[in-house]
């Protein structure tokens, strides 16, 4: 027993400790768990489902299965039974809406089959997705080293579609993510031939229509679920788009040969999303930015 009591007083100090050294981790954690508290689902049994994909995503993912093995040679598979079963109490008992019935139940029993099913060792299969065109190249790039995690997203945005709070929630995450697409930054030649042939106004409208398309699902869905709050699926529009422009235009703006990428952070993030917010603000920074960035194209293509 003093062996367990120091095993989940341990995970409990790791999971802090990530949290405090990763703000990327930790503010993104922080809403989704208030999200899982607060969202009210149509049925009862949503949310034991919905609970119950999150700890088999939370296992097939775990990768310390060795550690638990040499930990507790006889009674690893339990432990994995017994943390699984905890999250899922927390997440039951967590949301202000749950009440307790039999699909809740139910899947404890289904906890107990994890002891048995593997996690995966290796990376999964992924596309090429080289039939995305030479202006999509930071989306071609991102897809190839995170397919999954990416379909995963796109299916999380499109169910956001379900209630304005979530969607807007859903957004805010989804923001920071989209960020990262356009941190890398290319070596001069390659932006050398690539403004040679493209225009920066080509590049931004190219990448705005893509990221609208993945989008387009998600805003019918939206006013199909919900015809009588479309005003809030206007301001998602606008405020999506701006942050997203910022982000690609701050990409040309800040571009430098010699960095390998544009030093993207929690600060850059929460400027542009308060920018966003209120609309106008970011409008302006977008203007300034986009002749900021065609400035800085030009000291390496020129005119």
């Amino acid at each position: 027993m003093k062996k367990l009591i120091s095993h989940f007083n341990f995970r409990l100090k790791q999971s802090i400790r990530l949290l405090n050294l990763n703000p990327r981790i930790s503010i993104p954690a922080l809403m989704f768990s208030g999200a899982l508290i607060a969202v009210k689902l149509p049925e009862n049994f949503y949310y034991p489902v919905v609970f119950f994909i999150l700890i088999l995503l939370f296992h097939y993912e775990r990768k310390d299965i060795p550690f638990l093995k040499k930990a507790f040679v006889q009674s690893w598979r339990g432990i994995i039974v017994l943390e699984a079963a905890v999250l899922y109490s927390i997440l039951l008992v967590g949301n202000i809406h749950y009440t307790i019935e039999k699909v809740g139940l139910c899947s404890y029993l289904i906890i107990l089959s994890l002891a048995f099913i593997t996690p995966r060792t290796r990376p999964m299969a992924t596309m090429k997705w080289n039939f995305l065109p030479d202006d999509l190249f930071e989306w071609r790039s991102f897809l190839r080293k995170n397919t999954w995690m990416a379909v995963i997203g796109f299916i999380i945005v499109l169910l956001s579609s379900y209630h304005p709070a979530i969607l807007i929630l859903v957004g805010t995450f989804m923001l920071d993510y989209i960020s990262h697409i356009y941190e890398p930054q290319e070596n001069k030649e390659m932006l050398e031939l690539y403004f040679k042939k493209y225009s920066l106004k080509e590049k931004i409208r190219k990448n705005s229509l893509f990221f609208n398309t993945l989008l387009l699902p998600t805003y019918c869905l939206f006013l199909i679920l919900n015809p009588a709050e479309s005003v809030y699926l206007l301001y998602y529009f606008v405020f999506m788009n701006l942050y997203f422009l910022l982000i690609l235009s701050r990409k040309y703006k800040n571009y430098n040969h010699k960095n390998k990428n544009s030093d993207y952070n929690m600060g850059v993030y929460l400027e542009y999303f308060l920018c966003c917010m209120t609309i106008i603000p970011a409008a302006f920074m977008l203007k300034s930015n986009i002749q900021a960035a065609k400035q800085n194209i030009r000291t390496y293509v020129g005119d």
